[in-house]
């Protein structure tokens, strides 16, 4: 837990305006495409399932599209707001890390989605060590903290 705390507060001290800039443009791309899979589900649906790679009873793959698309809305919203930003940024990590190594690398024509989910799984793992950042809620929310005291 101490290595934790240590990690933390490093991002607090290591984060410039532009990241938050970045880790808004992140949630609201996140948030983007959870909706683009609520709106067409038989889309998620066909992706997880392609080329008989998981071989699970529909419940499972319903769970799964559940999960995927309210974790990318919530997740994305919250993230681009800064609040709880590690927390969300931890909870999508899962889905777009299998985005990369379950999804995208069973299609091999379709590099500019592996790519562009490389590059959002590589800024997950950026802001799960520096946080919110300067222009987030978690920094107002704390700022009053400090100030009702």
């Amino acid at each position: 837990m101490n290595y934790a705390k240590k990690i933390a507060a490093w991002g607090e001290k290591h984060h410039p305006w532009v990241l938050d800039i970045v880790r808004i443009i992140l949630g609201l791309f996140l948030m983007n495409k959870g909706i683009v899979f609520l709106e067409d589900s038989g889309y998620l649906r066909d992706l997880i399932l392609e080329k008989e790679a998981i071989n699970q009873p529909p419940a499972v793959i319903s769970a799964i599209v559940f999960y995927v698309s309210y974790i990318h809305v919530l997740g994305g919203g919250l993230i681009a707001l800064g609040l709880f930003t590690r927390l969300w940024a931890v909870l999508q990590f899962p889905v777009v890390f299998g985005a990369v190594f379950l999804v995208n690398i069973i299609r091999p024509f379709v590099f500019a989605e592996l790519w562009l989910s490389i590059i959002v799984l590589s800024l997950l793992t950026l802001f799960i060590i520096i946080g919110s950042g300067p222009i987030s809620l978690d920094r107002l929310l704390k700022r009053e903290a400090n100030a009702s005291k």
